[in-house]
């Protein structure tokens, strides 16, 4: 019953997040199709970004790869592996030099051991066991007597986990930025007009994780609220 009751409650709660994401997706969508229609003058490819980013890092042994998708780009620290997107692998825009160039930073990342990285990557399996169990725990707590406010601590304690994955991932984020544009910078890959075009791509890609964060946090505090008034009525 408490947790349907406080639905139009958390509807409200979560509303300034839902309006955040929200913005922060057209934001992301409509600077990345800005800046896929600027070629770079240099000619240089997502792919070529990538190699060249992560050589200037000292990450000598990185393969990259197509795959399927729309902004599906993601670096894999298992294989050493930059996977980049249809429209960024082969494309010479600006949009895609900056995120196959944000990839390569996390490749440099884990090469030079940067900690918020090695911290993440340490607690990937077990957030998602607790991504995974913390509501349907949650759930079956809020069902049950209020004597067994424990159950409903236990799912609210797993989803801690997630939200401290959340809180680790952004200074992961923004410094794989900060690296892949000093980079591009240093290597003269881009120029100073088409670099100021890759800086907002990635600022904008950059405000999709804090906003997961944001939403994440207020998840967190509104179930922390449930469970203090639960216990209140149990007194």
């Amino acid at each position: 019953m408490g947790f349907y009751y406080f639905d139009y409650r958390a509807f409200m709660w979560m509303l300034p997040a839902i309006l955040f994401s929200a913005f922060v997706q057209f934001k992301v969508q409509a600077t990345f199709s800005q800046y896929s229609k600027v070629r770079c003058l240099r000619g240089c490819t997502g792919a070529a970004a990538a190699q060249a980013v992560a050589a200037h890092g000292g990450v000598l042994n990185i393969s990259v790869r197509p795959i399927s998708g729309n902004l599906t780009d993601n670096y894999d620290p298992r294989t050493n592996v930059i996977s980049l997107s249809q429209g960024v692998y082969g494309s010479s825009s600006v949009s895609a030099v900056g995120v196959a160039a944000h990839e390569a930073g996390h490749s440099i990342q884990t090469a030079q051991g940067y900690l918020p990285n090695k911290i993440r990557t340490a607690i990937v399996p077990v957030t998602r066991f607790a991504s995974q169990l913390s509501f349907p725990i949650i759930l079956v707590g809020l069902l049950l007597p209020t004597q067994y406010n424990l159950v409903v601590d236990i799912g609210i304690a797993l989803f801690s986990i997630a939200v401290l994955f959340q809180l680790v991932t952004l200074p992961v984020e923004f410094n794989a930025s900060a690296r892949a544009l000093q980079a591009l910078d240093a290597t003269e890959l881009l120029t100073q007009e088409e670099l100021s075009g890759a800086r907002k791509v990635l600022t904008a890609a950059a405000m999709t994780y804090l906003a997961a964060c944001f939403s994440a946090l207020l998840q967190l505090l509104r179930l922390l609220l449930i469970a203090g008034s639960r216990r209140g009525n149990n007194q």
